[in-house]
Formats: structure tokens, sequence, C-alpha cells
């Protein structure tokens, strides 16, 4: 793998690991996993549930568990599926970069 695929790979990893544990758009995905509250302006999760329900909730709980998940996912996906499996890594790659050049924005407008 050259440092250009892998390079897309990282990002497209941390895009997938943030849209699975973060984004209100996969909050169905982590609701029957979770429950979760606000007190304070923070975002509180509870894990739900025991043995598989309580596993995957802590997993999508926790972005470096996620995270290992998803990169192992993408890799093994680009290496035996690169025909399908590119073309979404491709895609959240540019939404991860487009979401770091935004955050930049938002810093330097500040």
């Amino acid at each position: 793998m050259d440092a250009f695929h892998f390079f897309l790979l990282c990002i497209a990893s941390f895009r997938l690991t943030r849209l699975l544990v973060y984004d209100r758009i996969t909050s169905f995905l982590r609701a029957p996993f979770h429950d979760e509250f606000e007190q304070d302006g923070e975002t509180y999760i509870v894990v739900k549930g025991t043995g598989l329900k309580k596993w995957i909730g802590e997993l999508l709980s926790c972005h470096w568990c996620t995270g290992i998940w998803c990169a192992t996912a993408l890799y093994v996906g680009a290496i035996y599926m690169k025909p399908i499996v590119m073309p979404i890594v491709s895609v959240l790659a540019i939404a991860g970069c487009a979401a770091f050049i935004e955050v930049m924005i938002q810093k330097w407008s500040q």
C-alpha cells in the first residue's frame, strides 16, 4: 500500500468512526444500545443491557474502540473488495478533510 492510499484510509477511518460514535444522523444505530441525556449542557451516555448488547453499547460509546474496527473493516475491504470499498473510502476521506477544513475556518474566524 502506498502512502496516498494509507492517508485515504486514515482519514476515511476517522470520518467513519465519528459518524458512528458522535453524529446525530446515526443516533438511530446507537439508540438500542445507549440512553443519552443532557445535564448542564453536557450529553451523557448510559450503556443499556448486558452481554452482547452491553458490549456493542460500550463499543459504540468509545471512539478508540470503534476506530480500530472501522480501520480494520476499511483496510480488509480495500484489500479484498477494492472496487466496492475504495469509492466509499474516497467519499469518507473527502468528508473527513472537509470537516477538518470547517474546524480550521471556525477557529480562524473567531
